[in-house]
Formats: structure tokens, C-alpha cells, sequence
């Protein structure tokens, strides 16, 4: 079959060349080389040569119309692949291990390119070819040998499968050709037989006799061909039956049990040679045996362990072939000699005295048989013996008949089988029980007049002797059996112990313990009598009355279970004592007594679930059972005391209203009203009414808070109460003056107004938020919503931005702030140096004169020269002024100073409506500074002085400062520079411990020096002490004043002392954390003023010798004072 997809390919390209010519006729592809048919064996490698001139398209291989693609290496196929020079146009196609399903079509093509159509070569066959498989006989199996009868057809199949191309003949005729699915062959050939027999009996064999029937791949069926492969198909001379079998082995006539028996049947001649089996006793044992050729003989061995069954059994060997009509046989029969394995005795050993036994004594199957006699102790008994025959030996049986006694109670008895020939001997013995009743019973148990109390152990102990076998004893509480106790055996004596924990049911119970062993006999039996005291065994309360109301009489009878001795009744209600009735006693169970009694009482509500309780109390036991009566009083609703009369909740949150109401029946209605109008939690989002009446309220909020009404009803009637609902909320500011205005030294007061729920104390909180921060301000307890601060003599340095806080603990707190604005009339700053100015009056440079006023409200400023007002068109003067807070500047500057014109006194003026200040700013010409003032001593150690100073007017030119100091015993006065130039203040070191000394300052400019300013005496310290100054101690404000330490120090002891040349307090720090306290005065200038040491006697005034008077408004710098009331 010819494949189409090459051609439906080549159909393709073709069209493709017809619709799409190309141009360029000299550059089409062609074929220089194309495949042609190869053949390869199987396994082998196939080449397909493939060579295209001008390859411009995509060259692949197809198989069977499948395009195997242009890769190299072929995907899928991974023993396929293009091989060749590809720029030589070499695209050959390489199998190696070809396979049968290589076997087909291959066509090489050259895709279609712009330059050339599409090219595909003529269809090329690959052949692989595959070798026969070994040939086969169908019939027999090679190298065996078969038997031919003469006159009888045979068939002989020889094939060979899976063959490419098919083998020729394999024989002539033959059957039939065919072949497999993959194009192999299958070759086969039947060769027909007919054996004839000898033409006479002088003849030896016929012409086939031992003919070897040969086959094999291309070798025709043959004979004789004996070298051919494979072996042979021999087929032999005619057939012959065997001669009877003989059996050896079998030589002494009685074999033992447990002996192993050879036995060898052996069957001559015979073609073929016959078969041997074994059969015992018509069975088969065996079918294997052996033949030798050389002596024509068949050979089998059977192999037996001898069993007692095997006693006349039969062995029996069978010969025989493929001509015999019958088996041919040969047998034995075995005798077996074997001793009886086991003795049994049938029949029971036990029975009743002066009754007859009958027992049988056998053995098991033996040959030769052996005798039976029985034994009593060391006694002979007669007995009747007999033999039974079974198969493969003989059972011997022996019968007894014995009337037994008392006294021959457990003697064994013994049945023994002998063989006096053969010296054999075995017994079997079992004891004989003769059954007689027990002797004596008895009870061991506490005297008879012992009393015992209900839950007592008592211990009961039965005794019995004698019997066969062994008595059953049976403890018996009046007319039931007992199952408790074990029975012990100790000799001959039985025990029964009964431990009983005694109730009130064996009061006057009799226990009795029976003897038995199961005989006929009656049992033996003794008795006693116990006696117990026991409380009550119950209590039971009734009455008569079905429903009991508040107010109404309820009586209650209550009646006790059997006692010994009889009880007396006690009411209680809860822990209250009732006074009851007694009703006396009756006779009950057990031999007890049954003890009444009643009570009366009248109910209330309060009573409703109350227990009356029943007391039955035995004096002599001092023990007491109880019962109660739960009462139940019907009663209309009720609240209880616990009911609160107000509620709080937090606005925004959720409140539940309580209800403690109380009603019998319990199942009561309760309904909430609220400013007069029933509340329906079914219709509210925010009322949820809660099991037990109480009324939840969510998101609360102020309008929410009043007097709610509960109303609760059940059958017997209605009730009602009251609750306020009081709603906490978080404060807010209602009103808060802003800004207040105050005069100097009046009283202020800031008013804040709140609207909170509670009102506790201390609500309220003032700061005052200065501009280094805020600082907290304590008040007094503040009354209401409403909080004040009141600030009397209210001074500048108080005004500011003040804030109220209202903080009732629920967040968030309320803020509000407001302003007090202090009015004062203006105030100049002066001081040192501020009165003049100096600047050349050449004409050159112009002159610019300050003035700085604090007040409030707005200052205004005028300028006067030599009293005399200053006219602002005056081209010579301008001013300029600008205001910050209460601070208020202007500046006056003249424009080309001129001596004889400028030089001059020029006064400035601030007003507003509360009044008005000057300050006189005199114009000179440059000149040398003024000697500086205020000289103090800020610290003194024990080699060094810390100084400070206020420089004076610097004469309109820079200026520096020199220090001047000496001490006892120098000719003259030291001298030391001041660094930075301008600084005014100084550490002199290099100071004597303890030394006094005279220090002075003064300054220089270009011009010259100043006068010497004043002077001070210091005393240096001694080693290891500080001398305090006043920017030495740290002052804070606080509850008892205020504190004072060296910052540096940390802790210390405080030392005191004054020294005699100065007068100067000295403080000496140690590591001892001492500290220094005093008390800030409104007298005096300086914050140290005032301070008096802990323990001393008198204030030690340190450094209360200054340099000069400070300015009076050096207290200014405090940031607050309580200069007033704080209310």
C-alpha cells in the first residue's frame, strides 16, 4: 500500500508554486541525492540519504505521512535524528537499534521560501529484517521419547514462529504458511506416521524402530539427520508386559510399634518397563519408583513407622504398563506387637455409707492381650474379667461391685493391668468417698443479755464437725438466707464467720446457722438472739391544709418511725424554737415505739420558704433524726429592704433599674412608668425589661434621670415602688469671663461656671500658664458648680492666660481659659547707664536715645529738650514707636549730632489713662566709663571668690573691667583683668584657705579709667567647706516654705559659723544629707533674706553686706507670690 500524505503534501506545494510563482528561477531548491530502499537487520543502523542544492525552506523527514519536524535531534524520537554538512545541503536521517516499527515509508522535503517552492523526494522503503525464533514440536516435548503402537497414525507438528520474511519449507507437504501481526511468519509442518510391525518373529525391529524425527530452522523434516539441532524424537521397539512383582524387606513375623519397616517391591522386564505403586489397606501410599535400563528392572521403596493400628494391616505393590490387561500384584500383611497406652475407670468413686458402687476398669486396644485386678487400700477385690476384640488388638475390661463403709473413706482405689510373658505392669487409682452427715453444730456469739446500738459490728462465728463430704453451713436471719461470710475448713472442724453491722431490723432478730453436706439426713442447726437500740428510722410531717396565706394558722403533726427506746420531739423554725404538743407513743416494728407530736403557728410572708423542722431526740442513744416542712405562703408582691431608692448609671452607658420584689405564686408582672407614662420595653430601642422586673436602660442620657415607678401583681394582689434614676455626666464649661481686667493692686477674681453630675470636691483646678509653662494653683474646696479665683493686690507680674479645669472623674474633664489683663500706669525702666548717652558732636554721627516702658493699657510717648517739647516735623528728630504686650518702646534719633545744638537734656514721657512717667537722657560728648556698683560675692571656696557686678555708663565707648584686691600683711594691691572684656562677673582663684580678703572693681575705656568703684572683705573658706552665697543655693517654692541646697552638693551636713573679720556666714557641706529649709519674706530685696538654718538660734544673715542698694524693683523677678487670698 502506497501512503497518501506524501502525496496530499506534494499536492499542497505544488498549488503553492502555481498561485505564488517565484521569481529567481536559478536559486530554486533541488534534489541532488534522494533516498532509496534499504534493508537493515534488526538492531542494525539505517542511513537515509537526503542531499538539497540552494536550501532555502525548512528541511525535515516524513515517516508514513508524519512530519518528524527540523530539529536535529528529532523530539519523540530519540534514536532518529538529521545527520550530514547542512551548508553542503546534507540532511541525511540516522537510526540507530532499528526496530521492527521503523519498518516503513520516508520521504525528504524542503519547505516552501520566498525564493523556491516547496520540494518533496520519491517515497523510500526501510526493511528490517528479523530472524525465526527457535522451531517447536506441538506434540512432544524435545529431547523426550515417545512409544509408537504399530498400525496406529501419528502426527508430528514442528513450527517456528515470528519470522521476517518467512522461512522457506520446513517439510514436504506441509500444512499451511502464515504470519503474525508485525509482518512476521509463522512456518509450521505436520509429518504423518504409520509404524508397521516385524513381518515375523525372526525379525529384529522395522525399519523406524529408534528413529530420531529431526526439525529445525530451513532444514526439511528428516531422519536420521542425528547432529541437526534440537535433540531428537526417539520412538522405541514395541511394547511388552512386565513379569509379577516380589516384595523384600518383610522378614521376622511380629514387628513392634514405633520400629520403622523397609520394604522394596522390584518388577523385571517389560517394554516399556512396568510402574510400581504401594497401597495399605486399599489406599495408595506411594507411586514413585526407579527403572534400570541395563537390567530391565523397576525398583520402588516404601518406607513405614509402625503404629499399633497397623496390626493386620495389608501392604499390597502393583506392576504395571502400557500392554498389561491387569495390574500385577504382590502383598504382606503385617502383625504388630503393642502394650495397652492408657487404664481409665468409668463410673463415680463417690456414694452414700453402706451403699453399693459400680465401677468399670478398661484399657486401651493391645496385642497380646494383657489381665485386670482391682485394689482397696492394700486389699484384693474379686472382680469379673472380660476381652474385646477391636481392630489391630484387644481391649481388656474388668467390672467391681463394692458396698462401701465409713472407715473406708478416701482409701484409694487401684486397677492394674499386667502381663506376666511380656513383664508388663501399669495402674490407674482413684480415692473412694463415702458420704455420711455432719456430727455437731454450734454458734459462738456475745451473751445473751448484751445490748447493742444501731451501726455496731457484732461477730457471729458457726462451728460444725464431722461429715463426708465437708457440711455446708447457712447463716439465717429469721426466715431469709445469708450470703455473707466465707466458710473456713481447719481439720475436721468447718467455720462460718458472719460480721453483721447491726440495724434496727435485728432487734430481737433470730439468726440461726444450718449444717448440711446434701445428704438425705436433716440438717443440724443452731440459734441466737440479738437485741439493738436504735434511734427513730424516720420522721414524717403532714397537715391538713392545701393553701395557707399570710396571717392565716397553719398546724403541722409529726410522727416518728419505730425506736428503741422511744424518742422525744422537738420544733424549730429555722433556728427559732416553736412550743408543740406531745401526742405519746405506740408500739411499731421491730419491737420499737412510734412517738407523735403537733404544732401550731400562725404564717406572715416572711415565712415563705421557711423550714419547720422536727427534732426526734433519744436521750439514752444521744442521737436526734430529723425532718422538715418547707413552707409556702401564698402572698401578694412584696419588696424587699434591700430595694434601693436611687440608681446611678453614666450618661451615654447602660443603668439597670433593680427590682428586689418577692411575691408567692412567684410568677408575678411588673411594669415601669416614668414622669407618669407606662414605659414598653417592646416599643422602646433603649428599655429592656430583665428577668425578675428590674428595667435596663441603654445609651442614658441627663433626660433620662427622675423618679421611675415600678408596679408588680400576681394573683394574690399588687404592689408598688419608687427609684431615682440619677444620670452622671462628664463637665462642661457654661460661662467663663475672658478677658479680666484688674487695676494694680486690686482684687481680681476669675468666676467658671460648670454644668456636672456629681459635684464632688476639688472639681475645680486653676493654672495659670505662664510662658516658661503652667504652673498649678491649690484652691480652697470650691462649693457647688461654680468655681472662683479671687487674687488680691494683684500685681504685673501676675497677669496672664489662666485655666479653669473641671474634672468630676468621668472623662473627659472640661477646659476653659481666660485672660487677666493687670492695668498700671506706665513705668520707665531705669537703671545704670540708661541716663545717658554719649556720641561725638562733630556732626558726623547721629545719636539714638531708648526709652522702654511696661504698662497697661497702651503708653504713649512724648519727647522734650530741656523741657521743652519737640516738634515732630522737625527733620533733625525722628521717632519711632512699637508696642509688645505691656512693654512699649520708643526710640529718638537726631540726625548729625552738634555740641553746641545737641548737647542737651532730653526727657522722655509715657502715659495712658492711669498716669504718667519720665526719664531725663542727658546727650554728652565720649568720655571715660563710671565706676561699676552692686559689687557682690556670688561663691567662695577655699581658693577662689566668685564676683558680680552692675557695670556703669561705658562713656559711649567700649569698656572692660579690672579687679583690685589685697589682704593683711601686702605692701600694695594686686590686679587682675577681666576676660571676657565686657563680662560682669569674674571667679578670682588662687586664693589662701581661710584668709581675709579687700576686693574691689572698676572700668576703662579708650578714654580712660573710672573712679574706683566700692569695695568688699571676703574670708576664703577652710579646706573642704563651701561659703554659701546667694546664686549658690537653689530656691523652689513649696508647702512649708521654701528649700535651699547647693545644687552641686546633692546632700551635706550643714556647718555654721561667722567669721570675726567679716561677719560672713560660712556653710560647710560633709556627706551627710542635712538640708536647709526657710521661709520666703515679702520684707527685704533678695530672695536669701530670711532664711534661717535649722537648729540655730538666730537667722544667720549671709551676705546680708551687699556693694550697693539694689533697684526697687529687683523683686520683680519672682513668678509668683501669694500676696493675697486665694479663695
Amino acid at each position: 500500500m502506497v501512503s497518501k500524505g506524501p502525496v496530499t503534501t506534494f499536492l499542497c506545494l505544488l498549488l503553492g508554486s502555481l498561485l505564488f510563482p517565484l521569481a529567481g528561477a536559478s536559486t530554486q531548491q533541488a534534489f541532488r541525492v534522494e533516498p532509496d530502499n534499504i534493508t537493515v537487520l534488526e538492531g542494525a543502523v539505517a542511513l537515509l540519504q537526503c542531499v538539497v542544492d540552494n536550501p532555502s525552506g525548512v528541511i525535515q523527514w516524513v515517516k508514513d505521512g508524519l512530519l518528524l519536524g527540523p530539529d536535529t535531534n528529532i523530539p519523540g524520537f530519540p534514536r532518529y535524528s538529521m545527520t550530514g554538512d547542512p551548508s553542503k545541503g546534507e540532511h541525511h536521517l540516522r537510526i540507530v537499534g532499528t526496530q521492527l516499527a521503523d519498518d516503513g515509508d520516508y520521504e525528504c522535503q524542503a519547505g516552501r521560501s520566498e525564493e523556491s517552492p516547496g520540494i518533496v523526494s520519491h517515497t523510500a522503503l526501510l526493511s528490517v529484517l528479523v530472524p525465526p525464533k527457535t522451531p517447536a514440536f506441538k506434540e512432544y516435548e524435545a529431547n523426550s521419547t515417545v512409544t509408537w503402537v504399530a498400525g496406529v497414525e501419528y502426527k508430528v507438528t514442528c513450527s517456528a514462529a515470528d519470522a521476517k520474511p518467512a522461512l522457506p519449507d520446513l517439510s514436504a507437504p506441509r500444512s499451511g504458511v502464515g504470519g503474525s501481526i508485525f509482518q512476521l511468519q509463522l512456518t509450521g509442518a505436520i509429518y504423518a506416521c504409520l509404524p508397521s510391525p516385524p513381518a515375523g518373529p525372526t525379525d529384529s525391529s522395522p525399519w523406524w524402530q529408534d528413529m530420531a524425527l529431526l526439525c529445525h530452522k530451513g532444514v526439511p523434516l528428516s531422519t536420521g539427520c542425528a547432529t541437526v539441532p534440537p535433540p531428537p524424537v526417539l520412538v522405541s521397539s514395541p511394547p511388552v508386559p512386565p513379569q509379577p512383582p516380589t516384595i523384600e524387606g518383610y522378614k521376622r513375623p511380629e514387628i513392634k510399634a514405633g520400629e520403622t519397616l523397609k520394604l522394596t517391591c522390584i518388577s523385571l522386564s517389560g517394554n516399556p518397563l512396568a510402574t510400581l505403586q504401594w497401597l495399605k489397606n486399599g489406599n495408595v501410599v506411594s507411586t514413585s519408583w526407579e527403572t534400570e535400563d541395563a537390567s530391565g528392572a523397576s525398583r520402588s521403596l516404601l518406607t513405614l513407622s509402625i503404629k499399633p493400628e497397623d496390626n493386620g494391616a495389608q501392604l499390597r505393590c502393583e506392576a504395571m504398563n502400557q500392554v498389561s490387561p491387569l495390574p500385577l500384584v504382590a502383598s504382606v500383611t503385617l502383625r504388630v506387637v503393642f502394650l495397652p497406652t492408657e487404664i481409665s475407670i468409668l463410673g463415680s468413686s463417690s456414694t452414700p455409707e453402706n451403699k453399693q458402687i459400680s465401677l468399670s476398669c478398661s484399657t486401651t486396644p493391645s496385642n497380646p492381650p494383657v489381665q485386670l485386678r482391682w485394689w482397696l487400700g492394700w486389699r484384693e477385690l474379686t472382680t469379673t474379667e472380660g476381652e474385646t476384640l477391636t481392630h489391630g488388638g484387644t481391649v481388656t475390661v474388668s467390672n467391681l461391685t463394692h458396698v462401701a463403709r465409713r472407715e473406708e473413706n478416701e482409701l484409694p482405689l487401684t486397677c492394674e493391668a499386667f502381663n506376666e510373658v511380656m513383664l508388663f505392669t501399669r495402674s490407674t487409682s482413684l480415692l473412694l468417698s463415702v458420704q455420711y452427715p455432719p456430727q455437731k453444730v454450734w454458734i459462738e456469739a456475745p451473751p445473751p443479755d448484751s445490748r447493742f446500738r444501731a451501726g455496731t459490728k457484732v461477730r457471729l462465728i458457726c462451728f460444725a464437725s464431722g461429715g463426708n463430704p465437708a457440711p455446708r453451713l447457712v447463716w439465717i436471719k429469721d426466715t431469709k438466707s445469708l450470703k455473707e461470710g466465707t466458710q473456713v475448713a481447719s481439720g475436721k472442724i468447718i467455720s462460718k464467720e458472719l460480721i453483721l453491722t447491726t440495724s434496727p431490723s435485728d432487734n430481737l432478730a433470730i439468726y440461726r446457722c444450718n449444717a448440711s453436706n446434701g445428704g438425705k439426713s436433716p440438717a443440724l442447726t443452731a440459734q441466737t438472739r440479738l437485741r439493738v437500740q436504735f434511734p427513730p428510722i424516720d420522721v414524717k410531717i403532714t397537715t391538713t391544709a392545701k393553701e395557707v396565706r399570710r396571717g392565716q394558722t397553719l398546724t403541722l403533726t409529726c410522727v416518728t418511725g419505730s425506736s428503741n427506746p422511744f424518742a422525744t420531739l422537738a420544733w424549730f423554725k429555722d433556728a427559732e424554737k416553736l412550743k408543740g404538743v406531745d401526742l405519746g407513743q405506740k408500739p411499731a416494728e421491730f419491737g420499737g415505739l412510734s412517738t407523735s407530736g403537733k404544732v401550731t403557728l400562725v404564717v406572715s410572708s416572711s415565712d415563705n420558704g421557711l423550714r419547720v423542722t422536727c427534732q426526734a431526740y433519744s436521750s439514752i442513744l444521744a442521737e436526734a433524726v430529723n425532718t422538715f416542712y418547707k413552707l409556702n405562703i401564698l402572698y401578694p408582691p412584696e419588696f424587699s429592704s434591700k430595694q434601693p431608692a436611687v440608681a446611678q448609671g453614666v450618661e451615654h452607658g447602660a443603668v439597670e433599674l433593680p427590682l428586689h420584689v418577692s411575691a408567692n405564686p412567684a410568677e408575678l408582672s411588673c411594669s415601669w412608668s416614668f414622669r407618669g407614662e407606662v414605659l414598653k420595653p417592646g416599643g422602646s430601642p433603649r428599655h429592656h425589661l430583665r428577668a425578675g422586673g428590674s428595667l435596663a436602660i441603654w445609651n442614658l442620657s441627663r433626660a433620662d434621670m427622675g423618679q421611675y415607678r415600678a408596679r408588680c401583681q400576681n394573683p394574690e394582689g399588687r404592689n408598688e415602688t419608687h427609684l431615682h434614676l440619677d444620670v452622671h455626666y462628664a463637665p462642661s464649661i457654661r460661662s467663663l469671663g475672658d478677658p479680666i481686667y484688674v487695676d494694680l493692686g486690686a482684687t481680681a477674681e476669675l468666676v467658671c461656671i460648670a454644668d456636672a453630675n456629681p459635684i464632688p470636691e476639688g472639681m475645680f483646678q486653676w493654672t495659670w500658664l505662664v510662658r516658661e509653662g503652667c504652673s498649678a494653683i491649690d484652691l480652697p474646696k470650691a462649693s457647688g458648680a461654680v468655681g472662683r479665683l479671687r487674687i488680691r493686690g494683684a500685681r504685673k507680674a501676675q497677669a496672664g492666660l489662666y485655666e479653669c479645669r473641671v474634672d468630676n472623674g468621668l472623662p473627659p474633664p472640661a477646659r476653659g481659659s481666660a485672660r487677666l489683663i493687670v492695668r498700671f500706669k506706665p513705668e520707665i525702666e531705669k537703671g545704670m547707664g540708661l541716663g545717658k548717652v554719649a556720641m561725638p558732636g562733630d556732626r558726623s554721627s547721629p545719636a539714638t536715645l531708648q526709652c522702654r516702658a511696661q504698662g497697661v493699657p497702651s503708653v504713649k510717648f512724648s519727647w522734650e529738650k530741656n523741657g521743652a517739647a519737640l516738634h515732630p516735623d522737625n527733620p533733625r528728630y525722628t521717632e519711632r514707636t512699637w508696642h509688645e504686650g505691656a512693654w512699649h518702646s520708643s526710640t529718638l534719633t537726631i540726625t548729625n549730632v552738634s555740641a553746641m545744638h545737641d548737647y542737651a537734656t532730653f526727657t522722655c514721657r509715657a502715659s495712658n489713662a492711669l498716669g504718667t512717667d519720665k526719664l531725663d537722657i542727658q546727650l554728652l560728648s565720649t568720655s571715660p566709663p563710671d565706676p561699676p556698683t552692686g559689687l557682690k560675692v556670688v561663691s567662695i571656696t577655699h581658693n577662689s571668690a566668685t564676683l558680680e557686678w552692675i557695670p556703669g555708663f561705658d562713656g559711649g565707648l567700649p569698656q572692660r573691667f579690672r579687679i583690685r584686691y589685697h589682704w593683711p600683711g601686702t605692701p600694695g594691691a594686686l590686679y587682675m583683668d577681666v576676660f571676657p572684656a565686657q563680662t560682669p562677673a569674674f571667679t578670682l582663684t588662687g586664693l589662701s584657705p581661710a584668709t581675709s580678703y579687700n576686693i574691689g572693681v572698676s572700668a576703662h575705656n579708650t578714654l580712660g579709667e573710672s573712679t574706683q568703684g566700692p569695695s568688699i572683705t571676703i574670708t576664703t573658706a577652710g579646706r573642704g567647706c563651701l561659703a554659701g552665697g546667694g546664686r549658690g543655693l537653689a530656691i523652689r517654692p513649696a508647702s512649708t516654705g521654701l528649700l535651699g541646697s547647693d545644687p552641686g552638693s546633692g546632700r551635706g551636713v550643714v556647718c555654721s559659723g561667722q567669721s570675726k573679720e567679716s561677719g560672713l556666714w560660712v556653710l560647710c557641706l560633709a556627706q551627710q544629707g542635712i538640708g536647709m529649709t526657710g521661709s520666703l519674706s515679702s520684707q527685704g530685696t533678695y530672695p536669701w533674706r530670711g532664711w534661717s538654718l535649722a537648729g540655730s538660734e538666730e537667722p544667720p544673715r549671709i551676705y546680708e553686706q551687699v556693694a550697693d542698694t539694689p533697684s526697687p524693683g529687683a523683686d520683680e523677678g519672682l513668678p509668683f507670690e501669694l500676696r493675697g487670698e486665694l479663695v
